[in-house]
């Protein structure tokens, strides 16, 4: 698919991708945009041109401060819209509309692309959670319920930042080294450590009462980000007993600020890994389901240059997205325009594919060697952990940039 506009080899944002965000150029004027090789289509600008038609009521809808609005249209209308920007990207020439429209990507501002009403971590990652259960449970890794439903729980939407948003390191309950083994003492948590996840963006609600069917997932999701579930080791292993992550979990999530529409990674569908005991009927599903998209996860600190420390894949994934949403429903609970619901860890079989420091360093016991020769078990102050994701290469590459975050002191 040839474009006018001279789009880099290998770009994350080809125009087989084209991603909405929610930027700014400086002046605080939120707005929509789609990424492009190095550059933003201002959406509102591309509407108030009359390239969607309704010249009005899109340069509203394009004027919001977050993409909400947008998505609730529905899939007819979004999708026009992405065909209507692959159409203006594919004539034979610059139209006469390309410079007022066209904003270099860096001289912008992102800023959290939709309102999240609710947010929902699941853990569908059988390594990860094989891995988690062998260093608590090395007689029992996996339990009993793990391989008949997605796991998952109702974490906190209202700290869910966009990339580049510091994180700070949280304080809680924890066990000190040592003293007694019911005896926590309140201070910083010396475990902080990084999730790779991926997340849906969830494009048509429902009432409660209804469920959604594995097959018809598609219709409901709209498009997917990277997802950094920040977790507090140290205060998550005293509190999560009876029931599960608070403390550890709800200071802090990031996400990238494209979201690449589902339409997009239609190409890069694949099988996931075969599923024992045979799901029951309602989790059941034919075909591809999973999606081939490469995961990295890399460390810099203040004394050096980015370290890879993970590479990983979402194909690795037990419980396809498919899957996550129609457990989340079958009850008839209701889903709303906007809701997140992250994968949880996304870990290989291998020890480089591990998407957690915790399973890094196993635990704590091993030492993850960055590139200057210094040493990590968890996070420390100043860190940076950024994550990428991609799928497919060349012209045809669609990806998701980076989620990005800095590792602050605690107050």
């Amino acid at each position: 698919m040839h474009s006018w506009l001279q789009i880099p080899d290998n770009s994350d944002f080809s125009i087989h991708n084209l991603p909405y965000g929610i930027f700014h150029t400086g002046d605080g004027r939120l707005r929509a945009g789609m990424a492009i090789g190095e550059h933003v289509i201002d959406l509102a600008a591309a509407a108030e041109s009359g390239l969607f038609g309704k010249r009005r009521f899109y340069q509203k809808i394009f004027s919001q401060p977050v993409l909400n609005d947008f998505i609730a249209l529905g899939k007819s209308q979004t999708n026009r819209i992405r065909k209507k920007v692959q159409d203006w990207l594919r004539q034979d020439h610059a139209p006469a509309n390309a410079d007022a429209l066209l904003i270099p990507r860096k001289n912008i501002q992102m800023a959290m692309p939709i309102r999240v009403p609710n947010y929902t971590d699941f853990y569908s990652s059988i390594e990860h959670a094989t891995n988690v259960g062998k260093m608590f449970r090395p007689d029992n890794p996996l339990l009993p319920n793990w391989r008949w439903l997605p796991v998952g729980y109702h974490g906190r939407a209202s700290s869910i930042v966009v990339s580049g948003t510091p994180i700070q390191r949280p304080k809680g309950q924890i066990l000190p080294p040592g003293g007694a083994p019911d005896t926590p003492v309140y201070g910083t948590s010396r475990q902080l450590d990084f999730e790779l996840e991926m997340a849906f963006v969830i494009g048509k609600e429902t009432a409660m009462g209804e469920t959604i069917r594995p097959e018809n997932a598609d219709e409901y999701i709209f498009g997917m980000v990277i997802f950094n579930d920040w977790s507090a080791r140290d205060i998550q292993r005293w509190e999560y007993v009876p029931l599960g992550p608070f403390l550890g979990k709800n200071f802090g999530s990031s996400i990238s600020p494209w979201i690449v529409p589902l339409e997009a990674l239609k190409p890069f569908r694949v099988k996931g890994p075969r599923q024992l005991p045979e799901p029951l009927e309602y989790l059941q599903t034919k075909g591809a389901k999973n999606y081939d998209i490469h995961l990295e996860v890399s460390i810099q600190t203040s004394q050096s240059p980015e370290s890879v420390v993970c590479r990983s894949n979402t194909r690795y994934l037990y419980w396809s997205m498919a899957q996550q949403l129609a457990h989340h429903t079958v009850n008839g609970c209701n889903v709303q325009v906007g809701d997140l619901m992250a994968s949880g860890t996304i870990s290989g079989p291998t020890a480089g594919s591990y998407g957690s420091m915790l399973e890094l360093s196993w635990g704590g016991r091993q030492e993850i060697l960055l590139n200057d020769g210094t040493v990590r078990k968890f996070l420390e102050d100043g860190d940076i952990v950024r994550m990428y994701a991609w799928a497919g290469e060349g012209p045809n590459r669609v990806g998701f940039g980076v989620t990005e975050g800095q590792v602050l002191p605690a107050k």
